[in-house]
């Protein structure tokens, strides 16, 4: 996630693990670090350009770090005290970030044109109440690498949502996929540009902006069919991973490949060493 051989995990209840040899051994970032080491972490992100920099959404808001993992500090914004669900950092301008926050906090998109100095929330319709999991939250965040005016926001329990003015006006462009529940939404290049919806138990992919939709049949095609995480090579934006497990919180789980832009997927082969779950 930062530089070589530097690798950042984020934990519910541990706050952030960290290693600096490939995985071989890890620390967790303790108080003195200025993150609490008890935080619930839930997602991290940094930018290939500033790899540096990295964010992590938890509990009790957003963090920053500026060197890496090694130190952080709580940012004064109308997100701390929220549980950070999701973050975009802009492919084309690295100035312009997105946030979303959700259960059990307030629902709710911010936007931050200063590399993330300030923020200011964004007029998303979200549902005050959805089934599972009652307030929503925003799964996954995703600015078009093509034209970055384009931002794409799913929501658990409550679809997609679009914009095409840079999270001015937002629209519901679910279409044709028939499950709310979402997991994670990603655009990549290409060819052809592609956006990806992660539902609870497939995921779908759009070549026209969502005003069309086709399924990868989870069930037919994965040996497991409960997907989560989404992924796309840097230095191939045909190649794309997604994390897929049983169920949740899930006893076992793989990850498959697709290197034609999700038309195709094939199973990858992940080493593991034995115990490496439990000492997380």
């Amino acid at each position: 996630m930062t530089n070589k051989g530097n690798i950042l995990v984020g934990t519910v209840g541990q706050g952030v693990m960290m290693s600096a040899d490939d995985g071989e051994s890890w620390t967790r970032a303790s108080v003195r670090q200025g993150m609490h080491s008890d935080s619930i972490v839930r997602m991290l992100r940094s930018d290939s350009r500033s790899p540096e920099v990295v964010y992590a959404g938890t509990d009790l808001g957003l963090y920053r770090s500026d060197d890496g993992g090694a130190k952080w500090r709580l940012l004064e914004n109308p997100m701390k005290a929220s549980v950070v669900w999701s973050m975009a950092i802009d492919p084309i301008d690295p100035a312009v970030m997105f946030a979303g926050t959700g259960t059990p906090s307030t629902p709710g998109i911010f936007r931050s044109t200063d590399s993330g100095k300030s923020w200011t929330r964004l007029r998303v319709e979200i549902a005050d109440d959805c089934p599972n999991v009652g307030v929503p939250r925003p799964t996954g965040i995703a600015v078009d690498p093509t034209n970055d005016r384009n931002v794409w926001v799913g929501l658990e329990v409550d679809g997609v949502r679009y914009s095409t003015d840079g999270g001015e006006t937002w629209s519901k462009v679910n279409g044709q996929i028939p499950n709310q529940d979402v997991h994670n939404v990603l655009v990549v290049e290409g060819p052809p540009k592609t956006v990806f919806t992660v539902v609870n138990d497939d995921i779908w992919r759009s070549t026209d902006d969502g005003q069309t939709w086709q399924a990868a049949r989870a069930r037919e095609v994965f040996p497991w069919h409960y997907p989560r995480g989404i992924a796309v090579r840097p230095d191939d934006p045909r190649t794309v991973f997604l994390t897929l497990g049983d169920s949740t919180p899930g006893r076992i789980g793989t990850m498959v490949r697709s290197r034609d832009a999700g038309v195709t997927w094939e199973r990858t082969i992940v080493p593991m060493r034995p115990g490496v779950e439990s000492e997380r």
